[in-house]
This record gives structure tokens, sequence and C-alpha cells, in this order.
């Protein structure tokens, strides 16, 4: 037997037995994988996704859902001392009081009036973060570009505690800004920065802006990075300096993200949070400082009545749950996709 006649009987037997096995297939026809493999390994892809998510929605349910379960308080006269069992069953007496005592309208109206206010002025200021990414992706020389991003997202580093102290020790009538200026002759009586009802609204923006430009103009440096390259050389072919190329090319390409990220702000109007008015309050400037989430805090433990402090949560919870979706449909009608 030749060479040539062992090759093709090797070659035969071969093709015999891969022929004789599950999802063999003629000579010519393509080879198709047996019924029932893909919907099988779609499922265990999916599981596999679901194991890596699954400890997000454990922490999730923990420190978002689980808690809710604290609104049963709104329903007694809760006493720490007697426990929830031991405590009075009022049902909605705490909601009832809310809008019966004209007292109490009357100072959640204030407090709904700092908040707005200073949420307002915040969204009217989320324009700063896109503006100084701009111009600091134009900064050509690198080293100095990585230590003004440095220096400008460092502060959001530092507690609300120490931002405080830092103030205290250049505004404070002992500090160093009253210092320099009566060194200069300036003035004669030191100046009450920080104990005034002054532009407290203005004053609380300005050391948010501090602590948060730098950090909030890395999404749009991260979006900056993302555009198209061909944008700007056609911008330059076309005779555009950097003034135009940033005005044509850069802010309409950063536009979607600053539009998503405002919407999600308006849906967060009353979520100013309390530690930087906790730190920043004090005597003189109580009736501007106290946005809604501070009221909350100091009726619950400074002014012993957890159970209104739970109503009161329960409602702008509520309420901005609302503004989420209301934004939500906004977003939808606008930009034809929505943000949830």
């Amino acid at each position: 037997m030749t060479t040539s006649s062992v090759v093709q009987e090797t070659v035969a037997t071969t093709v015999d037995h891969q022929g004789s096995g599950p999802g063999s297939t003629e000579p010519g026809k393509t080879a198709t994988p047996a019924k029932g493999d893909k919907p099988a390994r779609r499922r265990k892809t999916n599981f596999g996704m679901f194991l890596w998510v699954s400890p997000f929605l454990v922490l999730a349910f923990l420190f978002s859902y689980f808690p809710l379960y604290g609104w049963i308080y709104s329903l007694y006269d809760y006493k720490p001392a007697l426990g929830l069992s031991g405590s009075e069953f009022v049902g909605f007496q705490w909601f009832r009081l809310l809008v019966s005592s004209p007292a109490q309208v009357e100072q959640i109206g204030k407090v709904l009036t700092n908040t707005f206010a200073i949420s307002f002025l915040g969204i009217a200021t989320s324009v700063l973060p896109l503006i100084f990414a701009v111009f600091l992706n134009e900064v050509r020389v690198k080293w100095f570009r990585n230590m003004v991003q440095t220096l400008t997202t460092l502060p959001n580093f530092i507690s609300w505690v120490l931002v405080y102290m830092i103030a205290f020790s250049l505004f404070s009538s002992t500090g160093l800004v009253n210092d320099v200026l009566m060194d200069a002759g300036l003035i004669t009586t030191p100046m009450k920065f920080l104990d005034s009802d002054q532009h407290v609204w203005l004053t609380m923006t300005a050391w948010s802006i501090w602590k948060g430009l730098g950090w909030g103009a890395i999404i749009y440096l991260a979006a900056i990075a993302g555009v198209d390259p061909s944008l700007y050389e056609s911008a330059k072919m076309d005779g555009a300096g950097r003034f135009q190329t940033m005005w044509y090319v850069t802010i309409p390409q950063l536009m979607p993200t600053y539009l998503v990220l405002l919407l999600l702000s308006v849906a967060n109007l009353l979520n100013n949070g309390m530690e930087q008015y906790f730190v920043f309050q004090n005597a003189f400037n109580k009736e501007h400082i106290q946005v809604l989430d501070l009221y909350v805090y100091n009726i619950g433990l400074t002014g012993n009545s957890m159970s209104m402090a739970t109503a009161i949560g329960m409602l702008k919870s509520l309420i901005s749950v609302v503004l989420l979706f209301t934004v939500n449909a906004i977003a939808k009608r606008v930009r034809g996709q929505s943000l949830v």
C-alpha cells in the first residue's frame, strides 16, 4: 500500500468518526450547536453577572431600604427611655401638627426658604466646574495642569469640621484677615464674617464651590477625554482658534453630561446635607442657615422630638421621590431617554 493510500484511508476514517457524533453535519454544511446550548450558556452568564452585582444589592438594601423601617417612629410618641413598645401610639398626630400649628408652619416655611435658596444658588453655580474643566484642559504645561487639578480636588477630601477650623482661623474676629486689615488701617473694629446673619446663603455657596470645584470638574475632564479628536482637527482646518474650538466643539460635547447632572441636582433640591450648616451655625445666623436636614437634626436630637423629626424626614423623602420622577419625565421628553 502506498503512502498516499494510507493518508486517504486515515482521513476517511476520521471523517466517519466525526460525522457519527452529535451535532454532525453532512459535507458542505455548517455545523450547528446542539439545541439548548445557547439558552443554557445565557443563563449561566446572567447568573454569574448577578453574583457580581449581589454584594452591591445587599449594601443598597442595608443602607437605603432597611432604615425605612424607622418611619414607624412617626406613628408613636416615642420616648427613648421607654422604647418603641412602651411608647404611646398616636397615629398621624405629628403629621397633623405640621399643618395645624401656625408657629410650626411658619418655622417650616423659613426652613424651606433657606433650603430652596441655597439649592438654587448651587444649581446656578453648577456651571463653574464645567468652565473650570474646559479651561484646565487647555493648559499645555502638563505638570502645572496636574498640580492645579490636585490642589483643587484636595478640599473635597477635607471634612467640614476642618473647613470650619480653616474659616475660623482666617475670618473670625481674631483671625488672620481681620488682623491684616487692622494692621493696614483699613478697619478699626474687627469685621464679623462668621458671627453675622448677612449674606449667609452666599457665604455657604462660596464654601461649597471652594470645596467641590475640582472634584466636580473630574467628570467633565473625563468627558473631554472621550471627545472625538477628528472634531478638533476639523475645527482647526476650518481656521478655528482655541477659544472658538472651546465654544463650538468642547462645550457642546459636554452639554449632555451637564444636563444630566443638572436634572439630578433639581431632583435633589431638598437634599442639602447638614454637615456644612451644622458646623457653621451659631446664634447669629441660625435663622438663615437652618436647612431642612439640619432642622430635622435639631428637632430630633436637641428638641427631644424624634417622632416629629421622623415625620418631617418622611415628607422630605416623599417630595424628593416626586421631584425625581418629575425630572425623569422631563428628561425623557427633552432628551428622548430617561434617567432612571
